[in-house]
């Protein structure tokens, strides 16, 4: 008896410590994001750094609220939203289907798999000119930026996931006479959802860099368009609050895809 009661105070101890540690961390945080505005403030208004190139927190809080006010930010927001998750749809959309149609013809896979390495290394940005040429500018060329830096390393990463699916369970499927769309179906896509979960994960961030490179060179609306546009006419409290407003887009989108993350797993384990 003694020993359950010691066992059980030892766990409430343990618990009680990681309840304490994780506090301690998002506080931390906090702290640390409030004292860099604090010292960014300070530094600005008493000179230490030229605003003029730097900016300061309370001139990009004060324009980030006149912008909401004429609903001028919240268009483009919308541009870059709307663009950076059609892109994201479509990379996993077109993964799945290619990665499916390579598992179902092996052959095909390994004879594009080579192709698909080339073309996942290749710098994204160099693609952007020729897609402007076939496609001019405007939404479908920023569109297809964003799905180039994604699609190519999806596709070989949820194939190559495939592939390495456990072999015994595969034969146990097919020694019950299921089918090669049975092993798909009941082995190789169940088995591979925290994969794919993951590479969505990564994707939702490269779709959004692609989206901001095809708005730097074809956009006419978007947050990458507002970052050029400030860069150009040396409104940097502009740029630096576009560059803002995505780093908090981005935590968002990486946040709804973790919450996603666990309730998937949980479902299929």
């Amino acid at each position: 008896m003694k020993t359950q009661i010691n066992s059980s105070e030892g766990q409430k101890n343990y618990m009680r410590k990681a309840r304490l540690h994780r506090l301690f961390i998002f506080w931390s945080r906090i702290l640390v994001f409030a004292g860099f505005l604090a010292l960014w403030q300070t530094a600005s208004s008493l000179k230490w750094i030229d605003s003029f190139y730097f900016s300061s927190p309370f001139a990009i809080a004060k324009l980030f609220v006149h912008d909401i006010r004429d609903m001028s930010l919240l268009s483009h927001i919308g541009v870059t939203l709307w663009e950076s998750g059609l892109s994201f749809l479509l990379i996993i959309v077109f993964s799945v289907a290619a990665a499916t149609f390579f598992w179902f013809y092996p052959s095909i896979g390994k004879m594009f798999e080579p192709f698909l390495i080339v073309l996942n290394s290749l710098p994204k940005s160099a693609l952007a000119p020729l897609i402007i040429v076939w496609l001019g500018t405007g939404p479908r060329t920023v569109i297809l930026c964003g799905m180039s830096v994604g699609i190519f390393g999806c596709i070989l990463n949820l194939y190559q996931a495939f592939e390495q699916t456990d072999a015994e369970r595969l034969k146990l499927i097919e020694t019950l006479g299921g089918n090669k769309l049975q092993k798909f179906t009941k082995i190789v896509f169940p088995q591979n959802i925290p994969t794919f979960i993951s590479l969505a994960k990564v994707n939702i961030g490269l779709a959004l860099v692609g989206v901001i490179i095809g708005e730097f060179l074809a956009g006419r609306q978007g947050l990458g368009y507002l970052i050029i546009y400030g860069s150009q006419v040396f409104k940097l409290d502009m740029v630096i609050l576009s560059i803002v407003i995505l780093c908090v887009i981005a935590m968002l989108l990486y946040g709804i895809l973790n919450l996603l993350n666990r309730k998937v797993i949980a479902r299929w384990q």
